[in-house]
């Protein structure tokens, strides 16, 4: 299931307080989904790692009541207290954790209560881990506990990727690269004893890095040790072709630049122009972009019209989409 379905369908589910369990590979952005969806409703967001947890981390630790005369267990400070609140409860790494805490997990899922402890009726439950299939350090789900929720798989889509990219600024080459080699945005192979590679997560990490100001020098080893050896040769590559762009703010203000028709600077120009726009959108900057597409291969306009309407720049407004239109609407599909 693709970030765009995957998000839609948790964002019922979690309104039904439906538990829900999120299958996927390392680094793909299974956690950032769903925080994302709290915060977009406006709800408290508690992410456990399973994996970091005891046992009596979930139950509690257990202490004489003198009054009662009887042991009581002191529920863990971590998990919601207030029963007017609503939020998500998200149980990461949930099936990282050893059986002993999985059980306890078993008992928060199925009675919505571990110990003295019991879940507010305005929390969701969503839980994630990796595919066993990635051979990570994994253990089985107990059958009951599987049974418990409803399973979704989430897969990569670099489509789905390039929006929420534009969306956070991620620096404008790395969209360009990938859009240029979409197949270096996720690889990961669990036969490969790899401590890097490239997903959604590292290559975010990367973009950290750029913003960071990091020596020149230093670059291709650090994106290295982010996304891999081969992955970081060839975006350190295509990199080369950004002193090759025109100047954008220029070819947005309608006048005249020498621009390359050479695929990797088409890549990147189509980039940079969409990202420049984000950053300030205007009529002016949004027909001549309209322009210029009309000059570049087809291929290339079509690409640029369909990313500035992913980001909701208003193409259709323009002035110059009529004459776009007419000339490739037959290539929209």
């Amino acid at each position: 299931m693709r970030a765009e379905a995957l998000s839609r369908s948790l964002s019922s589910l979690i309104e039904g307080k439906i538990p829900v369990f999120v299958w996927g590979s390392p680094g793909i952005g299974k956690s950032s989904i769903v925080k994302q969806i709290a915060l977009e409703k406006g709800l408290e967001f508690v992410d456990l790692r399973l994996s970091l947890l005891d046992p009596t981390d979930l139950k509690g630790i257990p202490f004489f009541d003198q009054e009662h005369n009887e042991a009581v267990w002191a529920s863990p400070s971590f998990l919601p207290k207030d029963k007017n609140s609503k939020g998500v409860l998200f149980l990461d790494e949930i099936n990282t954790a050893p059986p002993s805490v999985q059980a306890s997990a078993y008992q928060l899922v199925l009675d919505r209560k571990v110990g003295e402890y019991e879940l507010p009726k305005g929390w969701s439950i969503v839980a994630a881990g990796n595919n066993e299939s990635d051979r990570g350090v994994v253990y089985r789900m107990p059958p009951p506990l599987a049974n418990r929720f409803v399973h979704l798989n989430m897969e990569v889509s670099f489509e789905d990727w390039k929006g929420w990219a534009y969306s956070s600024g991620i620096d404008s080459s790395i969209i360009a690269f990938l859009h240029y080699d979409q197949s270096k945005l996720f690889e990961f192979d669990p036969s490969k004893n790899e401590k890097s590679f490239p997903t959604p997560r590292s290559w975010e990490y990367v973009h950290r890095v750029l913003s960071s100001e990091v020596d020149e020098k230093l670059l291709m080893e650090i994106v290295s040790g982010a996304v891999g050896n081969e992955s970081a040769t060839a975006f350190m590559s295509f990199r080369k072709v950004m002193h090759r762009l025109p100047d954008i703010d220029k070819l947005l203000k309608g006048e005249e630049v020498e621009v390359e028709h050479e695929s990797q600077v088409l890549f990147a120009l189509i980039s940079g122009i969409v990202t420049n726009i984000k950053q300030e959108s205007t009529k002016e900057k949004i027909d001549n972009a309209l322009k210029f597409s009309l000059t570049l291969p087809k291929e290339f306009s079509v690409m640029l019209v369909k990313d500035m309407q992913q980001n909701r720049i208003n193409v259709e407004g323009s002035a110059v989409w009529e004459d776009w239109v007419e000339e490739f609407a037959y290539l929209l599909v």
